[in-house]
C-alpha cells in the first residue's frame, strides 16, 4: 500500500435499545488524512440488515472505485446487528478489517446473544468465524479481524492511515460524524 490509497471507515452512531434504527456513517479517506467524502445509511438496532445496508451504501458510492480497504468499528452495529465480513469482501472485492481498542469478551457476547435472540447461533457463527488478533501500532495495540488481506497488509494499512492516536483516520472521523448526527456534537473516543 502507498500514500494516497483510499480507505473507508464505517461506524455507527450512539443509540438506545428502544430505537428502531442507528445511523451508519462511512468516511472515505485518501491516506493518510485527506477526507474525500462522507456516506450515510441506517440499520436496524439489533436487526439483521447491517451487511446489506453497508453493501448498498458502498455500491452507490463514487468512492468505491480504487477502494483499498474497509475499516469497521467492530463486527456489529446497533447492538447485535452482526456484519457478515466474508459477504462484504466477496461482494465488494475489497479487504474488510474490524478494528477495536479492546479485545471483545466473547463469552459475554455469546451469553447475551443466547438470551436475547432466537437466531443467536447464526449471529454467533458470523462472530466466531474470524480470529481476533492483537496488532502493535505506534500508539497502542489494537484488536483486529480481517478478510481478504494478510496480517502484513492490515498492519501496513493501519500505519498508513493513522495520523494521530491509535485508530485509522477513516474510522476516527466516521465515529465523530456518527456521534454528531445523533447528539449534535461529537464526543468520546471510537
Amino acid at each position: 500500500m502507498k500514500a494516497k490509497s483510499r480507505f473507508l471507515g464505517i461506524d455507527d452512531g450512539p443509540f438506545r435499545f428502544g430505537d428502531e434504527d442507528v445511523p451508519l456513517v462511512g468516511v472515505a479517506v485518501q491516506a493518510p488524512a485527506y477526507i474525500e467524502g462522507v456516506l450515510m445509511t441506517l440499520a436496524a438496532v439489533d436487526g439483521r440488515d447491517a451487511t446489506e445496508r453497508i453493501l448498498g451504501m458502498v455500491r452507490r458510492s463514487r468512492y468505491r472505485e480504487g477502494l483499498r480497504m474497509i475499516f469497521l468499528n467492530g463486527i456489529a452495529v446497533g447492538g447485535f446487528n452482526v456484519i457478515d465480513l466474508a459477504a462484504l469482501h466477496r461482494e465488494l472485492d475489497v479487504p474488510v478489517v474490524t478494528v477495536t481498542r479492546r479485545a471483545p469478551n466473547l463469552d459475554a457476547i455469546r451469553t447475551a446473544l443466547r438470551r436475547k435472540f432466537d437466531d443467536w447461533e447464526e449471529r454467533w457463527s458470523l462472530i466466531e468465524g474470524h480470529a481476533i488478533e492483537e496488532v502493535t501500532t505506534r500508539h497502542t495495540p489494537l484488536h483486529v479481524t480481517y478478510v481478504g488481506a494478510t496480517r502484513h497488509e492490515v498492519v501496513e494499512a493501519l500505519a498508513l492511515a493513522t495520523v494521530r492516536g491509535a485508530l485509522p483516520e477513516p474510522l476516527r472521523v466516521a465515529h465523530l460524524v456518527a456521534a454528531a448526527t445523533v447528539k449534535g456534537e461529537s464526543h468520546g473516543r471510537a
